[in-house]
C-alpha cells in the first residue's frame, strides 16, 4: 500500500478547496432512500446477482438495506433542497443498485450514535464519516473505505498562535462526544501540565459553533471537514480555520457491521472492491473532490496498518 502521509501531503490540501457548498439545513431523523440515478451510469454499477444471492436471507427478504449516518460535511451532508448528499450517499446508492436493494439512509443525529446503532440491530450497517482504530474494531467489525487525518480549527487568523496539539494545553478545546478526536484531545490533556478543559458537545455543528462564537478555543477534528469548513463558512460568529499542516492520526474512515453478520460484511466488501476495481468509486471520490483520499484495496479491521504517530 502507498505511503498515506505522502499521498495526504501531495494532494489532499489542494484537493479539498473545491469542495462543494454546505448547506445549512438541520439534522433530519427520517430515513431518506438513495435513488442512484448518476452512479447507476458508472462502470461496474449494475445488478451483480451472485453478490445478491450472498446477502442475509432477512435482507433478501425485505429487499431493504437500513443504513445509519450523520452528517460531517462533505461526506455527508443535506443540499439546499434537504436532500442528503456527498460521498457516502453516492456509494450507498451504488451499493443498492449492485445488490440489487432499496437503500434508507438515516442520519442519527451525531457521532455518538453511530456505534450504538448496530450494537442495538437498529441498522444493518453505517456509512459516515467515522475514524476506524483498535477499540472501535473490539466492538464492530470496520470496512475501510477511505483515508482521513486530524488537525486542529481555530477561529480565523489563529490568534492563540496554536501549531500543535501541545499548545492546547490550558486552553477550552471543543470536540464531539464519543469519537475518535475526543479520545486524542483527552490522551493530550493527560500529557499537559495544565490540563485541556474539554467541552463534550453531542453534535459537531454545535462543537464549530463554539469555536466561532469564543466558548471554546479550538476543536480538533477531521482534516476533510476542517478544510471544507474554513472554505465554506457556516454560523454566526467569526469564521473558523483550519490549521492544514498539522495532519495527525492518519488512518481510515471505516463502514460499521455487526460482528455477528459476517454475510453482510463480506457482500459489502466484494461489492465494494467491484467499485475500486471498475473505476466506479475513484469517479465518486473525485466528484467530491476528495480522489486523494482513495483507498486502493477495500480492507476489514486494518487500523493496526497505518502509520503510528
Amino acid at each position: 500500500m502507498k505511503n498515506v502521509q505522502t499521498i495526504l501531503k501531495a494532494g489532499i490540501a489542494t484537493a479539498l478547496v473545491t469542495l462543494m457548498a454546505l448547506s445549512a439545513h438541520a439534522a433530519e431523523s427520517a430515513a431518506e432512500k438513495m435513488e442512484g440515478v448518476e452512479v447507476a451510469k458508472l462502470p461496474g454499477v449494475a445488478l451483480t446477482q451472485k453478490l445478491a444471492n450472498s446477502l442475509p436471507a432477512s435482507i433478501k427478504a425485505s429487499g431493504v438495506l437500513k443504513v445509519a449516518t450523520d452528517l460531517t460535511p462533505p461526506i455527508s451532508f443535506h443540499d439546499d433542497d434537504g436532500k442528503l448528499v456527498g460521498i457516502d450517499a453516492d456509494i450507498a446508492a451504488a451499493l443498492g443498485v449492485i445488490l440489487g436493494l432499496n437503500v434508507q439512509m438515516t442520519d442519527v443525529g451525531a457521532g455518538a450514535a453511530i456505534v450504538p446503532a448496530i450494537l442495538s440491530k437498529r441498522f444493518d450497517m453505517t456509512i459516515s464519516g467515522i475514524n476506524d482504530d483498535v477499540e472501535l474494531e473490539k466492538q464492530v467489525d470496520v470496512i475501510d473505505y477511505m483515508y482521513d487525518a486530524t488537525t486542529i480549527m481555530t477561529i480565523k487568523d489563529n490568534p492563540l498562535g496554536i501549531k500543535s496539539m501541545e499548545d492546547l494545553c490550558g486552553k477550552k478545546v471543543a470536540v464531539p462526544v464519543g469519537t475518535f478526536q475526543g479520545k486524542m484531545v483527552e490522551a493530550a490533556s493527560a500529557k499537559c501540565k495544565t490540563p485541556i478543559d474539554i467541552m463534550a458537545i453531542p453534535k459537531m455543528p454545535d462543537v464549530l459553533q463554539a469555536v466561532r462564537t469564543g466558548r471554546a478555543d479550538a476543536t480538533v477534528n477531521g482534516y476533510a471537514t476542517s478544510v471544507y469548513t474554513t472554505e465554506h463558512q457556516t454560523g454566526n460568529g467569526k469564521g473558523l480555520q483550519a490549521l492544514p499542516e498539522i495532519r495527525l492520526a492518519v488512518g481510515y474512515l471505516g463502514m460499521l457491521i455487526s460482528k455477528d453478520n459476517p454475510e453482510l460484511r463480506d457482500t459489502v466488501v466484494a461489492a465494494l472492491q467491484q467499485m475500486v476495481d471498475s473505476g466506479a468509486y475513484e469517479t465518486i471520490m473525485k466528484k467530491w473532490s476528495l480522489g486523494p483520499l482513495a483507498v486502493k484495496s477495500v480492507k476489514v479491521n486494518d487500523a493496526t496498518s497505518m502509520p503510528a504517530e
